[in-house]
């Protein structure tokens, strides 16, 4: 029972390691013909696509799911994900399926309660602070939590310009 937990037959490990090959063809050819906004972490919907793909390619590969599941399961997110991004240039479809990025800090003042609203702590921002080489709050102009889950920070001696935060929820009074 050890060596079946440890082993495997030459026969099944060249069925994995064929496996491997196929599925990573297919998802290398499917991003070449899709484009690499599939592995994109554009909204948090592609991050969701990009996680199931891993979990697809994976069960096809180390498990006994056929191959042709597989293909297809991966297939299906892909072309599920190319027609979301073209729905999702109108503005009623774009707000169902992404979220709002939030501004978490302006000027040098920290805004507590978007802050709290988005289970953001004041030790995350500051840790994204010294990632960004910030010396002085003072040069934080702002600091927004994107719609993808990462932290940007701008900062400097001038402005930020307005076009830059359209859109970020509590940049606009």
């Amino acid at each position: 029972m050890f060596a079946d937990w440890i082993w495997t037959s030459w026969e099944q490990a060249g069925l994995v390691a064929l496996s491997a090959v196929i599925m990573v063809t297919l998802v290398i050819g499917a991003i070449r013909v899709i484009g690499l906004r599939s592995l994109s972490k554009m909204s948090s919907f592609d991050f969701a696509v990009t996680v199931a793909i891993g979990s697809i390619l994976a069960s096809a590969v180390a498990t006994s799911t056929p191959v042709a599941n597989g293909v297809v399961g991966i297939a299906a997110l892909l072309i599920v994900q190319a027609v979301i991004s073209i729905l999702r240039r109108t503005m009623s479809f774009g707000t169902i399926v992404d979220n709002t990025p939030q501004l978490l800090m302006r000027d040098g003042a920290f805004d507590e309660a978007a802050m709290t609203r988005c289970r953001v702590t004041r030790s995350d921002v500051v840790a994204k602070l010294r990632e960004a080489n910030v010396l002085q709050l003072s040069q934080v102009r702002a600091v927004v939590l994107e719609t993808t889950g990462d932290i940007s920070v701008l900062h400097g001696e001038v402005d930020v310009d307005a076009m830059l935060l359209d859109g970020v929820r509590g940049a606009h009074p």
